[in-house]
């Protein structure tokens, strides 16, 4: 493909970027391994991560792409390895982890608006934090009876040690709302795609992906 059909293809495309949880997960709260929690306050970490996306993302549109769903980090402090960290009961998130990822979240929503004064740029961004909070608060709501612990794991919470090959499963994972240590399972993916896709404002700002392709 030539540089002139590459650009058009880019404009047309649309990309979906989900970062930020693993700095946080593999790095931030290693305190034992990594130094930055040490280096960094909740605050500075988030900005850091920050200033590094948006260069990333200003790279991104030089090469052509025009569309983009910057997802935000979903509360980690509910996931099964978290909660398995014993810094809260079983039943309970830990709180600070969830209230360190404000700074990311909301400083993202803003670099949406600075983004999108690029000449024909569409930035959205997607509300994962609140989007996942409201399953695990209201499950029974979207199908779910288990949101403490993970369909595949060992130890506390199942999210000890995470899932591994010759595991075995639950059986029934469309009622848990994560599949391992980390990660949500199908079904609640198969909600935060809709939600990103045609919901309101609050799920995915300024506008939501259906809205965006209906640009050429």
């Amino acid at each position: 493909m030539g540089g002139g059909n590459l650009s058009n293809f880019l404009g047309k495309s649309m990309a979906v970027l989900v970062f930020g949880s693993n700095d946080y997960i593999n790095n931030y709260l290693m305190p034992a391994i990594y130094s930055s929690s040490y280096n960094y306050s909740p605050p500075q970490f988030a900005n850091l991560l920050l200033n590094n996306y948006a260069r990333q993302l200003v790279a991104l549109y030089g090469l052509g792409l025009r569309k983009f769903l910057l997802a935000g980090i979903g509360p980690l402090g509910c996931i099964p390895n978290q909660r398995a960290s014993g810094q809260s009961p079983p039943d309970r998130c830990v709180d600070y982890v969830n209230e360190m990822l404000g700074t990311f979240n909301e400083g993202l929503h803003s670099l949406v608006d600075q983004l999108n004064r690029q000449p024909g740029a569409m930035y959205a961004f997607g509300n994962t934090y609140a989007a996942v909070g409201d399953i695990l608060n209201n499950p029974a709501t979207y199908g779910f009876n288990v949101v403490d612990r993970g369909c595949c794991g060992i130890g506390r919470n199942q999210g000890q040690i995470t899932c591994l090959p010759f595991a075995i499963p639950c059986t029934n994972r469309n009622v848990f709302v994560f599949w391992d240590a980390f990660h949500p399972t199908q079904s609640v993916n198969n909600i935060l795609a809709r939600r990103a896709f045609s919901g309101p404002p609050r799920d995915c700002y300024p506008i939501n992906v259906q809205q965006m392709t209906l640009f050429s």
